[in-house]
């Protein structure tokens, strides 16, 4: 019978590059739009039989490595695919347990170098790109989580690893890519929940505290300011921590900037735009260049790799070079919206059921979310 290798430990062989092939029998449109670094495509059905003819194709594929690692998208076929390989020969042969959308679900803790008394730890949802953030007053032992995702335990992890206690949840905004779990971890913890004072606007039925324009909130002795940043959402906020790091959600990539069409739509993408390119020259990148920019999200390519940096490493940039080497932010005013506004990038996937659920006006279980989420989070312009 098969062994089964978690998704974790799949992750942990691609970072040690432990020898094996990953094959992948999902359709080819799942396959090119979202795959796990380095799989090969071996479509394969939950009824099919590994004929002579299929064998001397993956044979072919195999180039003579005989350790099989199988994947599909719940590990239903995967699994009888890995039985089949066992009944043709194929003496080592795994299962990833729950297939993609379990791989979806891959966290890593990576703490971030910091100068001052603050400790930030950058929680990266492998498989998606979302980054969310641990900070804490390591002295008091109060940390605040900023965007989390709907796994909160993976957040919860982080501060009693630490022995810290979370006493703030913060969103930066309605989050278009992936269901928040800032309500719920908010509750859990018996904690304020906070998005910036003009979520009211956009009919957010949760209840939460509001942040307004420059406020400061503190954790312990660390100070967490709320940078009002319109453009991605018109209720963006951004987080400084301490006048040293600035947690900038999707106003600021490392090497982008966020999209502006998906609160706004096509037909007003243009009007979003513009208040991002007013955001980032005239609020954000008035920073000093020092200040150390922690993104919301990085992209992940079909390829299954972070376009930036890697996993287990920190993502993240400062406001000098932000400022003096990111192409789209050289670029005037009327060239940016444009940019922006032109062309007709893929969305995130059931993004519109995703803002919904993310305001309080709709509901999603866990199993719902995970289908709701699938693939890439295409918030970068």
């Amino acid at each position: 019978m098969p062994a089964n290798v978690t998704p974790r430990r799949l992750a942990d062989m691609l970072d040690s590059r432990e020898k094996f092939v990953l094959l992948d029998t999902r359709g080819e449109e799942s396959y090119e739009s979202w795959h796990v670094r380095g799989a090969k495509h071996f479509p394969f059905d939950a009824d099919e039989e590994l004929t002579d003819d299929r064998k001397a194709d993956l044979d072919a594929m195999l180039d003579g490595q005989r350790r099989i690692l199988t994947i599909c998208a719940k590990g239903i076929t995967s699994d009888h695919f890995a039985d089949e390989l066992a009944d043709a020969g194929y003496d080592d042969v795994a299962v990833v347990t729950g297939g993609m959308e379990a791989w979806s679900q891959v966290y890593d803790a990576v703490p971030v170098p910091t100068d001052g008394d603050a400790e930030i730890v950058q929680v990266q949802r492998r498989a998606k790109g979302c980054l969310g953030y641990v900070v804490a007053d390591p002295a008091t032992g109060e940390a605040a989580v900023v965007d989390p995702t709907r796994h909160t335990s993976e957040f919860r992890a982080v501060a009693d690893d630490h022995d810290w206690d979370i006493t703030r949840v913060f969103d930066t905004h309605v989050h278009a890519d992936h269901v928040s779990g800032g309500r719920d971890l908010a509750d859990e913890v018996d904690a304020p929940y906070h998005l910036s004072e003009a979520a009211d606007e956009r009919d957010v039925a949760d209840e939460f505290t509001p942040l307004a324009r420059n406020e400061v909130v503190e954790v312990g002795d660390v100070q967490l300011k709320a940078i009002r940043v319109p453009g991605h959402t018109t209720e963006m906020v951004n987080i400084l921590v301490n006048d040293e790091a600035v947690l900038t959600a999707d106003t600021l990539h490392v090497g982008s900037v966020g999209r502006t069409e998906l609160e706004f739509g096509d037909d007003e993408a243009g009007k979003g735009a513009t208040m991002q390119y007013e955001s980032l020259h005239r609020t954000l990148l008035a920073e000093p260049d020092d200040v150390t920019v922690l993104p919301g999200h990085v992209d992940v390519t079909s390829e299954g790799e972070f376009e930036r940096g890697d996993p287990g490493e920190p993502i993240s940039s400062t406001i000098g070079e932000a400022r003096t080497r990111y192409e789209l932010l050289q670029l005037d005013e009327d060239a940016f919206v444009d940019r922006l506004t032109s062309g007709d990038r893929e969305k995130p996937p059931n993004f519109e059921e995703v803002i919904a659920i993310n305001r309080g006006a709709d509901e999603a279980s866990m199993e719902e979310a995970t289908r709701l989420e699938l693939g890439p989070n295409n918030c970068s312009a």
